[in-house]
């Protein structure tokens, strides 16, 4: 089927120019060293008594070191005495099914093999009570039957809202761990107001539940571990607000102002919730205001998905153009039960397909109104965790030059 007439497909394509962006670089040297200091603090050490059986939350998130983190966490609680064992802390994500999570969990080291602890999936629940707004909480119910829950999580902002509490230990205490119908739950309230909620059921369910302590995480610009902190459960709330405005300052951005097309290499779960960081990218169809500057796009092509997402292409709706190779890798089941879960069935709409990355490219500057084919702006990316590298266009180079936080390479 003929998508482009021949001009458009002999059209010479501009050459691309690798590209440093230069972010602040703070980062843990020492993995093991940070998180033995940090559980060996009183207020956190104290929590753990022999024999006890301790429940380890782990999402969905692609975080840096992940199941480093998670086996140190895991061997630092059975030298305390205790007996800890893994659980599943992810919302709707793996399809909101028992296999769904394990297989997520998986494809981040995180087994019963690699761990050497029991790792559980199960999605059954236990319901909590209500916020003012009537809004259900539902909790984990294997989680609920431990004797202490250990929360590991990234602090970072949220893809659709802004608030004090974001994305963080506190999303995972009522999102994560209210599994695939606390989940359904929590998004009956408004992202104008999701914050508001979210710090309430948190406080609701740090009451009624055996929280004992959780293990932040913040990365900085280039997708490495910056900080990694143990918060007793008493003030987990008030520090992951503190925890949010460091991790904004650590957040990379896409420093091209204006782009004709954007090439993002692949998408995924492990990257973000929403496939990819709006607030990265300014594009979404709940936000409206980002915090952070954000290049004004007129087109974007999607090449792939990430092969830890396992299929779900939240995100993918946002895009002009993907290629077959995203729509042969999709998990509708998977893709759909997120989306409908977060009440975000925009984000799972399914663009033009085109064949190949070439033609997808050649569809996206062919719908292009107005834009000058001989100076065209675009920008490749691979995720919107890695954007330290960037690829741009022959027309992007006198803006590169000028610029003192970009490189040529």
């Amino acid at each position: 089927m003929p998508l482009l007439l021949p001009e458009d497909v002999n059209f010479t394509l501009p050459q691309m120019h690798c590209v440093h962006q230069n972010f602040p670089r703070e980062c843990v040297e020492d993995i093991k060293a940070a998180i033995l200091d940090q559980m060996a603090k009183e207020e956190i050490h104290s929590k753990i008594t022999p024999g006890a059986s301790v429940a380890v939350a782990v999402g969905s998130r692609g975080i840096k070191n992940l199941s480093v983190i998670v086996k140190i966490v895991l061997e630092c609680i059975q030298k305390a005495g205790g007996r800890p064992f893994i659980i599943s802390a992810m919302g709707s994500h793996g399809g909101g099914t028992e296999d769904g999570q394990r297989e997520v969990l998986a494809g981040y080291g995180i087994s019963e093999s690699a761990m050497g602890v029991e790792v559980i999936t199960k999605v059954d629940t236990v319901h909590l009570g209500k916020t003012k707004a009537g809004i259900d909480i539902y909790f984990d119910s294997t989680a609920m039957q431990a004797d202490l829950v250990v929360l590991i999580n990234r602090i970072k902002l949220h893809t659709d809202f802004n608030a004090h509490v974001q994305s963080g230990l506190c999303k995972m205490l009522v999102i994560g761990l209210g599994n695939h119908l606390g989940c359904t739950a929590i998004h009956e309230a408004g992202y104008e107001a999701f914050g508001t909620i979210l710090e309430e059921a948190a406080e609701i369910i740090l009451k009624k539940t055996p929280i004992g302590f959780g293990i932040a995480v913040i990365e900085n610009a280039y997708d490495e571990t910056a900080l990694i902190e143990a918060i007793p459960k008493e003030k987990i709330i008030e520090r992951e607000k503190e925890l949010l405005e460091i991790a904004l300052v650590n957040m990379p951005t896409l420093m091209i102002p204006e782009i004709d097309v954007l090439i993002v290499q692949e998408i995924g779960k492990n990257i973000s919730g929403a496939g990819f960081d709006p607030n990265i990218l300014g594009k979404s169809f709940i936000r409206k205001e980002f915090v952070l500057p954000v290049p004004r796009i007129e087109r974007m092509v999607l090449f792939d998905i990430a092969e830890q997402s396992h299929g779900n292409a939240l995100g993918m709706g946002v895009f002009d153009v993907i290629t077959r190779k995203v729509f042969n890798k999709l998990d509708f089941e998977s893709t759909y039960a997120n989306a409908i879960a977060s009440k975000s069935t925009e984000d799972a709409r399914i663009p033009l397909i085109a064949e190949n990355e070439e033609e997808a490219l050649r569809i996206a500057i062919k719908i292009l109104q107005g834009a000058d084919r001989k100076q065209l702006k675009i920008v490749k990316i691979k995720n919107t965790l890695e954007i330290n590298t960037i690829e741009v266009s022959d027309a992007l180079l006198p803006y590169i030059r000028e610029h003192n936080k970009l490189r040529l390479q």
